[in-house]
């Protein structure tokens, strides 16, 4: 899939976030890249084995001061290339990636993966 396609998706999966999700939203820049970089698995510990479909890079707004602005936006990056060898079909492609936004936004607003898990994500 080209990676225009690529990103209509995502925006897609964004549009389809609640609206009470969408509005809070705000300063978080969502970008689409091929692959996560060897020093950025290593300094996450993922295994050799294993990769990411995409990372939340911030400051989540439960760890938030009322009075701190963040500096610079926070980034949820969606990894296009290990989503696209984990499926066989496009509705697969586009229900990751779904699944991978509503797992990344999750963790700006503060869910950590135990918690995910559980919700199924």
């Amino acid at each position: 899939m080209d990676r225009r396609s690529f990103e209509k998706l995502v925006d897609e999966a964004l549009r389809e976030l609640p609206a009470e999700f969408r509005k809070r939203l705000r300063n978080v820049a969502v970008v689409v890249q091929g692959f996560p970089s060897e020093e950025m698995l290593d300094s996450l510990d993922i295994p050799e084995d294993e990769t990411l479909f995409g990372l939340y890079e911030g400051t989540p707004l439960t760890e938030r001061s009322s009075f701190e602005a963040p500096l610079h936006p926070d980034r949820i990056l969606i990894f296009q290339g290990p989503i696209e060898e984990a499926c066989e079909t496009e509705d697969d492609i586009k229900q990751e990636i779904r699944t991978t936004v509503v797992h990344e936004v999750a963790h700006f607003f503060g869910l950590d993966d135990d918690y995910l898990e559980e919700l199924g994500y």
